[in-house]
């Protein structure tokens, strides 16, 4: 009887572990930057918690989370991070305010380049995009492995934005003498409703593409560039995985040729 129950217990186990590893989506993060990075992972309000909210990546290195399937939220990566004499921890660039490595709760600052994902949303596909709505801080892909329907396109922003900037979006290191580090949105920068489509501009008929968003969406023409880009940026796929590249190979001619499948690099 005895070895029946620890037989009984064991194979419980064993269902358990393979539902949840059914009912979870794997995201391979990895940093190709020649720096370390700090991602940091923010989670809708209704769902489930994540094992994990920041974490160091040094270069080259590459983390692999379990996401719950029904999980909505934003992935992000901080840089230029440290801590004061005090031990507080803080970012030149997407900091979530927590004075932690986890960002326990916290968003990221404008401007971040961001990772956005609804997993296991309408008509049970995943709705994933990057979006530079909130500002540019560094490249990022996105790419879905072994989705079983919908486009399960990758997408994101391959260009270093930092150099050509525009001037009044710059962000510069320290005292403003330093090189660009982020890039902000107009919104951000100006806070006129025009950019940051709210008050009498807050629909898709009343807000469109400004000279600064067509700055982002010229040289990362997959990524949202502002709040109603939506047509040419949300990608769909149903029960994939998905590889988070930070600082992925540049833009070449095979973007046009043959898409973001040139990710045989990766």
């Amino acid at each position: 009887m005895a070895r029946l129950i620890l037989f009984l217990i064991f194979l419980t186990f064993i269902t358990l572990s393979f539902l949840s590893e059914v009912q979870s989506a794997s995201f391979k993060i990895v940093n190709r930057c020649r720096y370390t990075i700090w991602p940091g992972l923010l989670s809708g309000a209704t769902s489930p918690p994540l094992p994990t909210t920041g974490f160091t990546l040094k270069s080259g290195k590459s983390r692999t989370i379990q996401i719950p399937r029904s999980w909505s939220g934003r992935l992000w990566a901080r840089s230029l991070c440290g801590r004061d004499s005090d031990g507080k921890f803080s970012c030149v660039t997407a900091d979530c305010g927590s004075g932690k490595v986890s960002c326990a709760g916290g968003g990221a600052k404008p401007p971040a380049t961001l990772a956005e994902f609804t997993l296991n949303g309408a008509d049970g596909l995943d709705f994933y995009d990057v979006s530079m709505v909130d500002g540019y801080n560094l490249p990022m892909l996105i790419v879905a492995q072994g989705g079983t329907r919908g486009g399960c396109s990758a997408t994101g922003c391959l260009v270093d934005l930092n150099g050509g900037c525009p001037a009044d979006l710059k962000v510069a290191r320290g005292n403003g003498s330093g090189g660009s580090v982020a890039c902000r949105s107009a919104c951000e920068a100006f806070g006129d409703p025009r950019y940051c489509c709210s008050e009498a501009y807050s629909t898709p008929d009343t807000c469109g593409p400004s000279v600064y968003s067509l700055f982002f969406k010229h040289a990362c023409p997959r990524a949202y560039s502002y709040a109603y880009d939506d047509k040419t940026s949300t990608y769909t796929c149903a029960s994939a995985n998905y590889l988070i590249v930070f600082c992925p190979l540049p833009y070449t001619s095979a973007w046009t040729s043959v898409g973001y499948e040139l990710l045989k690099v990766i």
